[in-house]
């Protein structure tokens, strides 16, 4: 397990590593997630094994530091993510990143373009927003104070799938909450934006088959973004069609629809 400093307060994100060539993989997970869990199982595939791989727990998840006068927005979160890939002596990574992790991913390819040389963006969260679910929109109609010590968490924690509720249950609540506002209120320009304009980057956009509902596709290849749709494959393609998705993070293209 590796560390690194994040908020100028000493506060900690960590991250496991494995040794191999190439540019470094490194995998972001979603909202309530951690990084090993979701991509642990395909990354150990013969087509990726050889590479060199890191897996982020972001600030307020997972193994990584929790402060409560954290903010906790995409912005900082990507800020952390930066320091990863500057103490491990990355530049010109391909990000691996799902859903709210994807939003963290884009806002670090806008910010920090030298880090990152491919996005590889699996149901990311593009636009501010969203309808309103027992996801980030969900946990974002709570305050915090009702979400955090007012019973939200529990709530939430009982609506979701049980799978997501075994990682949720690991992040801090508070941390957990006030991502989920950063997530709602997005950036500006907004993710989809940052994301069309990152024309000097390979950008790949994974969407599930099972309810292939992607606002702007045709503006998004416009811009140069690969949109490619997982057969068999719901918001979590890693797990649903993991042949597939190994396949896409290999660069090994026509795979999928």
């Amino acid at each position: 397990m590796r560390e690194a400093e994040f908020d100028g307060r000493g506060s900690l994100i960590r991250w496991t590593e494995s040794e191999g060539e190439g540019p470094a993989l490194v995998y972001v997970h979603g909202l309530g997630s951690m990084a090993t869990v979701y991509h642990a199982h395909t990354a150990a595939h013969p087509a990726l094994a050889d590479r060199r791989q890191l897996f982020v727990d972001l600030p307020g998840h997972g193994i990584s530091d929790r402060p409560a006068d954290f903010g906790y927005t995409l912005e900082d979160h990507a800020r952390a993510l930066a320091a990863v890939l500057d103490a491990a002596g990355v530049a010109g990574a391909e990000l691996v990143a799902h859903s709210m992790g994807g939003a963290v991913a884009i806002v670090l390819a806008d910010r920090r373009p030298e880090l990152v040389a491919r996005l590889l963006l699996t149901e990311a969260n593009l636009d501010p927003h969203p309808v309103s679910t027992a996801g980030s929109s969900g946990i974002a109609t709570y305050t915090e104070e009702e979400f955090v010590h007012g019973g939200g968490h529990a709530q939430v924690l009982a609506r979701v799938a049980p799978s997501w509720a075994a990682t949720m249950r690991l992040a801090d609540p508070l941390g957990l909450h006030r991502t989920a506002v950063g997530l709602v209120h997005g950036t500006r320009p907004t993710m989809r934006q940052l994301l069309m304009r990152a024309r000097e980057i390979e950008r790949i956009y994974l969407v599930g088959g099972r309810e292939d509902d992607l606002v702007g596709r045709a503006e998004l290849v416009a811009s140069g973004v690969r949109v490619v749709t997982v057969p068999d494959a719901g918001h979590n393609i890693m797990f649903d069609n993991p042949a597939a998705f190994v396949r896409e993070v290999a660069g090994v293209h026509g795979a999928a629809g």
